[in-house]
C-alpha cells in the first residue's frame, strides 16, 4: 500500500492493481487487498486478477469501491461474456450501460 500511495503522490493518474495471488485462478478478486488499496489512494483504481464468473464483478464493486475491473483471461477463453457481466451488475443494482 505504501508503494501505491507513493505512486499517487508522484502523479499517477490511476492504479491498476494486479493481485498476483489471484491472477489466473478464477477464484474472484482479492477483495481485502482491493479495499485496502481503495482506502489508500483517491485516483481511479482498476482491479485485476481472479475473475472467472459474472458474480465476481458485483462482489468486487460492492465490497471495495473499485472504479473498474479487468477480466481478460475469462473473456479470451470464452468462459464469460460481457453480456453476462452486465447482467450480473444490473441484477445487483449497479449502473450499467446497455
Amino acid at each position: 500500500m505504501a508503494w501505491i500511495a507513493e505512486a499517487e503522490r508522484l502523479g499517477a493518474g490511476e492504479i491498476v492493481l494486479n493481485c498476483m495471488d489471484r491472477d489466473g485462478t478464477g477464484d474472484g478478486y482479492d477483495l481485502v487487498q482491493v479495499a485496502a488499496a481503495r482506502a489508500t489512494v483517491s485516483v481511479p483504481l482498476v482491479a485485476s486478477g481472479g475473475a472467472r464468473w459474472a458474480r465476481h464483478f458485483p462482489e468486487l464493486f460492492l465490497a471495495t469501491g473499485a472504479d473498474a475491473a479487468l477480466a481478460a483471461g475469462a473473456l479470451h477463453r470464452g468462459e464469460l461474456t460481457v453480456g453476462e457481466i452486465k447482467e450480473a451488475l444490473a441484477v445487483a443494482g449497479l449502473e450499467v450501460r446497455r
